[in-house]
């Protein structure tokens, strides 16, 4: 199946193919198909169950084939959302192709209020998906299907952003329970802050009222038990990165993690958010993959081996193709002698104030100087 993400690539035949879109909901899934030789267009409404699904393709397939149509191909799309990838893996790991579209990527007509239910969406559904199959572009666009290994990567730091963000909800939450009584200068990260909390005064001269210290202690102890699960998944990940530093994905991010201004937590992100889509795509951790999209190797190039070739990446330990950026101005030139051996030890970097963006960290500047 040759595909990319804006159209496919396989040469559509409609008197073999079976094409079915799927709306899901928490409580059912609505199945439209176009079956063919058969003029009706069915609309299934299924309990969230896999095994119905395919019991139900199988029913469509067995209709074509009493009309005159082998069907060779059963394709299946559904929007991105709630449900995941779990459904697309489970029908490809039973034979079937399955599709999940870029829920943005799908034309809505804006000019005024439109009806939208379930019914409606899976003709518009089907629509796309039939100009996706066609190869014509700009109807939809495909999302990446991960493995659940790949998935389950990316758990951690969504983990992290979430609790961090959960952190500053409380934080601010206290402050502003302070500021009401009038009380603006207190700093709760101090380790002593539950205790000098009964010292405060309000400008009026009177201490914090009971009800709202005790709200105040409750937020302080959940601060702590936010922060105590913070700590305990960047322990996980420096634990994983020494146990198995030559996994490619942690070759990655210790590459990445030398660069000044990008910490290891910034680094996961990339490789596990970012450059991950890019891996499956072959484009960054092929050995020439880089090069290879900016131009044209010549047919002397192809036959040389890959570090000898002129886009290749040459002893890069993890592929990335870097020798179109002029030696000076690579990574190593950037390196603080302090992280080069132990890059973990760069942490905190991402919370320093001079600490770099990723887009900016990954220009390969060669204005940055070593630490």
């Amino acid at each position: 199946m040759s595909t990319s993400r804006s159209r496919s690539l396989t040469p559509f035949d409609p008197n073999q193919s079976l094409i079915a879109v799927i709306e899901l909901s928490q409580k059912a899934w609505l199945v439209a198909g176009i079956i063919p030789g058969i003029e009706r267009q069915p609309l299934k409404k299924l309990e969230p169950d896999e095994n119905e699904l395919l019991k139900l393709l199988e029913r469509w397939r067995n209709e074509a084939n009493k009309a005159g149509h082998k069907i060779t191909r059963i394709a299946v799309a559904f929007e991105a959302g709630r449900d995941g990838f779990w459904l697309a893996r489970w029908l490809r790991a039973h034979g079937i192709e399955a599709h999940v579209i870029h829920a943005a990527s799908v034309a809505v007509s804006r000019e005024h209020r439109r009806a939208k239910t379930d019914r409606l969406d899976t003709e518009l559904l089907k629509r796309a998906f039939l100009g996706w199959l066609r190869g014509e572009r700009d109807h939809c666009k495909m999302v990446a299907i991960p493995t659940l290994a790949e998935e389950d990567a990316k758990r951690p730091n969504r983990e992290h952003e979430a609790l961090v963000g959960e952190r500053t909800c409380i934080i601010n939450r206290m402050k502003a329970t302070l500021t009401r009584l009038g009380i603006r200068n207190f700093n709760f990260k101090l380790k002593k802050a539950a205790e000098c909390l009964e010292q405060v005064r309000t400008p009026e001269g009177e201490p914090i009222p009971p009800n709202t210290l005790a709200e105040l202690h409750r937020d302080m102890e959940r601060r702590q038990l936010v922060m105590e699960q913070i700590r305990q998944i960047e322990k996980a990940r420096l634990e994983r990165l020494q146990q198995a530093p030559e996994h490619r994905p942690n070759v990655m991010v210790l590459l990445l993690a030398r660069v000044i201004g990008i910490g290891i937590e910034t680094a996961d992100l990339l490789v596990q958010e970012v450059l991950a889509r890019s891996a499956r795509r072959g484009a960054l951790f092929g050995a020439d993959g880089l090069a290879r999209r900016k131009r044209k190797e010549t047919p002397r190039e192809r036959a040389l081996p890959i570090r000898q070739r002129s886009g290749a990446a040459g002893n890069d330990s993890v592929g990335v193709a870097l020798s179109r950026v002029p030696k000076g101005e690579r990574l190593g030139q950037m390196v603080s002698s302090a992280y080069r051996e132990r890059p973990w030890l760069a942490q905190e970097d991402d919370r320093r104030p001079c600490a770099q963006t990723p887009h900016r960290a990954l220009a390969l500047r060669p204005r940055w100087r070593c630490a």
